[in-house]
C-alpha cells in the first residue's frame, strides 16, 4: 500500500527554504485601496498547492494590515472529474485559517456531464446542418469553458448574491512561473461582472511573482498536509484528475489512483462515442489501457479508425463554406452542395450518427434557410446574393 510522504521531508529534499520576508504578496494601488476599505476578500481554492499557498499568504497580509472585512474561500466542485482529496484539502485549509468555505456546484451537472451534453448538442447541430464540421465534446486550451462556466461565472454569481453591495477582491493563485501565458498576466485587473455603479471589484493575482520554492515553503511553514495527488500519486498539479492541460505523467498519476478509475472509463467511453481524442492527438484511452474492458477497448480501436477517416474527409470542404460565428457566409454552388452532402454522408457513416441534408438539393435548401435567418441578413436580398468573407477563426 502506498504511504503518504511526510511534507517536511518532501520539502527538504526537493525545495530550498525561502524566508518569510521573501514571501510577500504582490500589490497594486487598486488592491491596496480596496483592502483599506475592508472589501470582501474571496480566494478561489482547488486544494492544489498554489491556491493553498496563496490563501495562507493573503491571510498573513490581511492580518498585518488590520483588514476586518469579510473573508471567504470559494471552491468550485467539478464533480466526478475531481480528485477525491480536493474537497477535504479545501476544508483543511478553511479550518486552519478559520475562514468560511463556500463550495459551489453547477446545477446543470458536473464537468463530465457538461462534456457529454456538449457532444449531444454538437451531434444535433451537425445533424441539422448548423455546422459543417463535427465539433469535439472536450474543452481545449483555447476554449476553456470548463474554467469559465464551472468556475469563473459560477463563483462570480455566488459572490454577487452573497455580497451584493460590497467591494470585492477576488484572489487567484496564478503564478508567472507556470506558463508563458501566465507570465504576461497583471498583478490585478478590474472584475467587470462584479463591478457596478457604486461598487468596485478586482481580480488579484496575489502570488503571481512567487517561485515553486516559495509555494512549498509557505505550506510547510503552516504545517498543512499537501493534497494526496502530490504526495501519494506523484502528480505535479491539481485540477481535474484528467485535465485537458495535464502532462502525460500527470494523466498516468491520476490513473494510478483507484478513486479515478470509474471516471477514466466514462471519459474514454466519450472518446469512443465521439471519435475525438481527449487531448488533440493524445487519446486518454492510451494512458491506462489495462483499466478498460475488452468491449470498451474494441470501441476505442473503432473510434481511432473513424477519427482518421473523418480527419481525411473534412478538409475537402472549401474554406469559404465554413461557418462564421455560427452562420454560413455564402451560398454553395450546386457542385459544392453535392460535395458537402457527400462529406456529410461519409462522416456520419464513419462516426456512426444519423444526419439530415445528405443530398445537394437539401444542402442548398438548408443554406438558403440559414442565410435568410442570419443576423443582419438584408430582407430585400435573396440568400444567393449574400456574400460575406469567411472568418476562419470562427469556423466550425
Amino acid at each position: 500500500m502506498l504511504q503518504t510522504i511526510d511534507l517536511s521531508s518532501l520539502h527538504t529534499r526537493s525545495h530550498a527554504y525561502v524566508p518569510a520576508r521573501a514571501r510577500n504578496v504582490a500589490l497594486t494601488p487598486e488592491v491596496s485601496a480596496l483592502l483599506a476599505t475592508d472589501a470582501v476578500v474571496a480566494i478561489g481554492v482547488s486544494g492544489g498547492k498554489d491556491s493553498v499557498a496563496c490563501a495562507l499568504a493573503v491571510a498573513r497580509h490581511l492580518d498585518a494590515i488590520g483588514h476586518t472585512g469579510p473573508r471567504i474561500l470559494v471552491h468550485s466542485d467539478l464533480g466526478r472529474v475531481e480528485w477525491k482529496d480536493s474537497g477535504p484539502a479545501c476544508e483543511r485549509l478553511a479550518a486552519h485559517l478559520g475562514w468560511d468555505l463556500l463550495t459551489l456546484q453547477r446545477q446543470a451537472g458536473d464537468m463530465l456531464a457538461r462534456w457529454e451534453k456538449r457532444w449531444s448538442n454538437n451531434v444535433e447541430r451537425y445533424r441539422d446542418l448548423a455546422c459543417v464540421r463535427l465539433i469535439l465534446p472536450w474543452s481545449t486550451p483555447s476554449m476553456r469553458f470548463c474554467t469559465s462556466e464551472l468556475k469563473g461565472s459560477l463563483i462570480n454569481s455566488a459572490l454577487n448574491k452573497r455580497f451584493p453591495t460590497h467591494n470585492i477582491v477576488n484572489v487567484t493563485g496564478v503564478r508567472r512561473q507556470e506558463s508563458s501565458a501566465r507570465s504576461k498576466m497583471p498583478v490585478s485587473a478590474p472584475l467587470a461582472p462584479l463591478s457596478t455603479k457604486g461598487r468596485t471589484s478586482v481580480t488579484w493575482n496575489a502570488i503571481i511573482e512567487w517561485t515553486i520554492d516559495e509555494v512549498f515553503t509557505e505550506i510547510a511553514a503552516a504545517g498543512l498536509a499537501l493534497h494526496e495527488a502530490y504526495t501519494v500519486y506523484g502528480a505535479s498539479r491539481v485540477s481535474c484528475a484528467y485535465c485537458i492541460m495535464s502532462s502525460l505523467d500527470d494523466l498516468r498519476a491520476a490513473a494510478s489512483c483507484a478513486d479515478n478509475h470509474d471516471v477514466y472509463r466514462e471519459m474514454v467511453r466519450l472518446e469512443a462515442q465521439s471519435t475525438f481524442a481527449f487531448q488533440g492527438q493524445r487519446w486518454l484511452a492510451d494512458v491506462a489501457p489495462h483499466l478498460l474492458s475488452s468491449e470498451l477497448a474494441a470501441d476505442v480501436a473503432r473510434a481511432k479508425a473513424a477519427a482518421i477517416e473523418r480527419q481525411a474527409i473534412e478538409p475537402e470542404i472549401p474554406t469559404h463554406l465554413l461557418f462564421s460565428s455560427g452562420w454560413p457566409t455564402v451560398r454553395p454552388t450546386p457542385d459544392e452542395a453535392e460535395l458537402l452532402a457527400s462529406v456529410r454522408r461519409r462522416v456520419a457513416q464513419a462516426v456512426g450518427i444519423d444526419v439530415g441534408y445528405v443530398s445537394g438539393a437539401d444542402v442548398l435548401r438548408r443554406y438558403d434557410e440559414l442565410l435568410a435567418q442570419r443576423p443582419g441578413a438584408p430582407s430585400a436580398t435573396t440568400p444567393s446574393a449574400v456574400t460575406i468573407p469567411a472568418q476562419a477563426s470562427f469556423a466550425f
